[in-house]
């Protein structure tokens, strides 16, 4: 198989070593190659600019679902469910005991540290604070720290989604969050976003002068994740998380 860019420069790809393809803005691809990764079990994503936006996914019907059993088994068992969040919540919380709290204490509890670290933030960069506003489709009306926020947690979706479907696990099967489309994303987001989304946000108003200028915000995003090392965290993460 084999990739050709706007210059006519062509580049062969080892699809058999390969375990998802992304496919950005402008990209075609043909039925045949299709047909190939299909057969090489490779999963094939499209996603946006930078791979900060997720748009569809195409799996093969022949691909391994042995991790996403396991996932569904520990989800759908209330006590091994338990054990899972806790987990989840031990790396946000590591000075503190857990575990003698419920799910829904747990929650209570991070929505406290939540609050409390915006108003950390916003104290630590001198940016005004009158909490967390969006609303769906109207995202010019929200300051710009709530836009930076909005764009930010986005972004960390999409990849946080990528990377989970790449591990062959379900996006679709949470252990804390529930009744959205994608509870494991949110599961697993939350453990990075204080320091990719929430400190980012703060710094990022601060920096630009109350500005909401998305090409340098998605340019300082990238060298942040990077500088995070979150692509190699998340595999290990995740396998971690379900006890593997």
């Amino acid at each position: 198989m084999k990739w050709i860019d706007a210059g006519g420069f062509v580049v062969r790809l080892p699809i058999a070593t390969i375990s998802t393809l992304l496919l950005g803005p402008g990209t075609s691809i043909t039925h045949e190659a299709v047909k190939v990764l299909s057969s090489a079990n490779t999963t094939v994503c499209w996603v946006g600019e930078d791979s900060l936006l997720f748009y569809a996914i195409s799996q093969s019907p022949t691909s391994d679902t042995r991790k996403m059993r396991r996932q569904i088994e520990l989800a759908t068992n209330p006590s091994q469910r338990l054990v899972v969040a806790r987990r989840l919540f031990a790396q946000r919380f590591p000075d503190e005991n857990i575990e003698s709290l419920s799910i829904s204490e747990l929650m209570g509890k991070e929505g406290l540290r939540v609050r409390e670290s915006y108003e950390a933030y916003a104290k630590e960069y001198g940016v005004g604070w009158v909490g967390r506003r969006f609303v769906p489709g109207q995202f010019h009306m929200s300051d710009t720290t709530n836009k930076i926020l909005t764009a930010a947690n986005a972004a960390l979706y999409s990849l946080v989604l990528s990377a989970i479907i790449s591990t062959g696990l379900s996006p679709h099967v949470g252990f804390i969050h529930t009744g959205s489309p994608l509870p494991f994303v949110y599961d697993i987001s939350d453990l990075y976003k204080d320091k990719l989304c929430v400190s980012f946000a703060f710094r990022m108003t601060a920096e630009l002068g109350c500005t909401y200028d998305r090409k340098k915000l998605l340019n300082r995003f990238r060298e942040c994740v990077s500088e995070f090392c979150l692509m190699e965290r998340l595999p290990n993460d995740l396998s971690r998380i379900l006890g593997e």
